[in-house]
């Protein structure tokens, strides 16, 4: 009598899957690991309310209530006022190089306009390149502005009045109607170039390896540093032609606005697209076959994409993952488009962001050319 189901050639089937899983620990890796990844970024990383954001605070006048605006300001935990910065024009250029979010400025004789109802202004400049990250901190200006007034309605008779003593201005600057598509559409030129230079570098060498060319590739006179820059180049060229068509459609088809400089964007462009290219190659490495190569593939896109600031505020995450973001080119790169085409950047503004992402290339580079002599062994 034949038997059409068996628990024990399920059971052999069951330990069977279960020794290959053990032997392949990166998909076993992965298995783990992603989750605990997304958990830890989406449950500890993640914050679209971000406190603390950099502000130049520039005061002109000084008097009992400036005093207590900058206390109040302090206290909202929305501000992190920087007292290094003096001058408004060098407030203006640290808001473009992206180092500060926010430019407080009191002006000149603002105290002696409050007493005689001249309705003295506080000038509020806010970098909207990121919409998200500036929303929240400006409505906490606006009740911070309420609420002295409150205090000092009865100290001043002439404050029993339905408007404001003081007229709050703010200029989100960059983006004034705050636009997301002026954040996104930049972004995603970062992020496609991340996703499909890494994913079709690692595939190009396992590939390789799975077809059985490696050994004709191994034996011809070459060496590893050769291979590799023979491997990089055609994808550079492939590269471009992604730029040039995210910044046709999101110039034409999104309306996002070209400030800077193209030729120095395209400048830009080519150590980020190095490094890129570098992780692909290194992880190909790494991995035994395709699937592994996607995997560890994902396994970086994941961090980069969410670390970053593309979706998220950057400075709204801890400080933790703050760091790590940092040591992700495409953070960097993220401050090089965003300042170029919003911004109107020129090089000496970029310049760290390029320094930063050359330093991660070279990094990269003597991980994969060692790598590379071990597997040739």
């Amino acid at each position: 009598m034949q038997i059409y189901f068996s628990f024990t050639r399920l059971w052999a089937i069951v330990l069977k899957e279960f020794t290959q899983m053990k032997r392949d620990r990166v998909t076993f890796g992965m298995m783990i690991g992603l989750p605990l990844l997304q958990l830890i970024l989406f449950g500890f990383a993640i914050n679209t309310d971000p406190k603390k954001l950099p502000t130049a605070y520039v005061a002109a006048d000084s008097s009992a209530f400036t005093r207590d605006f900058t206390v109040a300001l302090q206290n909202s935990r929305y501000f992190d006022l920087l007292t290094t910065i003096h001058s408004q024009k060098e407030a203006e250029d640290q808001l473009a190089r992206g180092n500060i979010q926010f430019i407080i400025y009191i002006p000149q004789h603002f105290t002696e306009k409050l007493i005689h109802q001249n309705n003295p202004e506080i000038l509020i400049e806010a970098d909207a390149t990121d919409p998200a990250a500036t929303g929240n901190a400006i409505d906490a200006v606006t009740q911070i502005n309420q609420l002295l007034y409150n205090k000092y309605n009865g100290i001043l008779s002439y404050l029993n009045r339905p408007d404001a003593p003081v007229n709050l201005i703010v200029q989100p600057k960059y983006n004034p109607a705050r636009i997301t598509q002026y954040n996104i559409v930049p972004g995603l030129l970062g992020v496609v170039l991340t996703m499909t230079m890494i994913v079709i570098t690692s595939l190009a060498i396992t590939r390789e390896r799975e077809r059985g060319t490696m050994e004709s590739l191994l034996a011809m006179p070459v060496r590893p540093i050769e291979v590799m820059l023979g491997k990089l180049i055609p994808y550079i060229l492939v590269g471009y032609i992604q730029i040039i068509l995210i910044l046709f459609f999101a110039h034409d088809l999104f309306k996002v606005p070209i400030n800077g400089s193209i030729i120095l964007l395209l400048f830009a462009c080519l150590p980020f697209i190095a490094a890129n290219l570098a992780v692909g190659l290194m992880f190909s490495t790494f991995a035994k076959n395709q699937l592994q190569a996607m995997q560890l593939s994902f396994f970086f896109f994941l961090p980069s994409i969410l670390l970053s600031g593309f979706m998220f505020p950057f400075r709204g995450m801890p400080e933790w993952a703050q760091v790590i973001g940092n040591a992700l080119p495409l953070t960097h790169f993220l401050v090089i488009v965003r300042g170029i085409l919003l911004k109107g950047n020129g090089l000496e503004a970029i310049l760290p962001a390029i320094y930063a992402i050359l330093l991660f290339l070279f990094v990269v580079l003597i991980l994969g050319i060692k790598r590379y002599r071990q597997t040739l062994d």
